[in-house]
């Protein structure tokens, strides 16, 4: 099979998200059944729905792409190409009524990060991007915020409960945000917070112990929204470590230093 464009992986991760979206969007608010797959870490009937209308709107368009999904083993069909999926991110939210949670689903090839989309089934946004093409929200230009200030900055991060090993250097981390910021915002969704990043109603975010369908899909979007993404230390290992950094390149070093002071030791 003939490879599509960037543009092309972009429109048919968009569709794929926006269907999922539409069942999640049904199924908010209502009863539904809930398992654990570990400490802190939940899963719900509407997770595998969402992913099954995913990896079906995949398959039927690229079946011999390799797919990685949250709720489900690596599928390792041949292939260069490799769809990531989060079909939920939020999922405690969504469980406890909260609405904010989203979908994302990224690609990737040898190079990297090549198309993603991200979309917000209750307010109707839907973030998108792919190599060299740019990002967009709904279909318009966005670009990361980049203020003149650190101190005028609203920055958002994510707990690290699945990390409480690292806790002391997060919260040495966490103070000196606070010190130094306008703000902090812990919305409990990284795949939104890098979305918003990228669209500068967020100015950064960081986050350590995250998974790479928590990431992979945002990390794109900050890139082509004219942002820089690393890891917590500076490095590009960020998919594989899911410790994140991503800020407009005027903050990102401002931020680093901070990171690097608490988790560089």
């Amino acid at each position: 099979m003939a490879a599509a464009s960037p543009a092309e992986f972009e429109r048919v991760a968009r569709e794929a998200a926006e269907a999922a979206g539409r069942g999640l969007r049904e199924r908010f608010g209502q009863p539904i059944n809930v398992r654990s797959k570990g400490l802190h870490d939940f899963v719900t009937e509407a997770d595998d729905e969402a992913e099954r209308t995913i990896v079906e709107h995949l398959r039927g368009n690229y079946p011999d792409h390799s797919i990685m999904t949250e709720e489900s083993a690596p599928d390792t069909a041949p292939g260069g190409y490799r769809w990531i999926v989060d079909p939920l991110d939020g999922t405690t939210n969504f469980i406890h009524g909260v609405p904010t949670f989203c979908v994302s689903i990224a690609l990737e090839d040898e190079r990297g990060l090549v198309a993603a989309a991200i979309h917000d089934p209750l307010r109707e946004e839907t973030f998108c991007a792919h190599r060299a093409g740019g990002a967009r929200r709904n279909g318009e230009t966005i670009r990361c915020n980049d203020p003149a200030d650190p101190h005028d900055s609203l920055i958002a991060t994510g707990f690290p409960f699945r990390e409480l090993s690292r806790l002391d250097q997060y919260l040495e981390a966490f103070e000196t945000f606070v010190r130094s910021t306008a703000g902090i915002r812990r919305a409990g969704s990284a795949c939104m917070d890098l979305a918003y990043t990228a669209c500068g109603r967020y100015d950064g975010f960081w986050e350590v112990g995250l998974s790479t369908w928590d990431i992979a899909a945002g990390a794109l979007l900050v890139l082509e929204a004219g942002g820089t993404v690393t890891d917590i230390t500076g490095g590009d290992g960020y998919l594989r470590s899911g410790d994140i950094l991503a800020a407009g390149k005027k903050l990102h070093p401002v931020m680093l230093r901070t990171t690097r002071a608490a988790f560089g030791r």
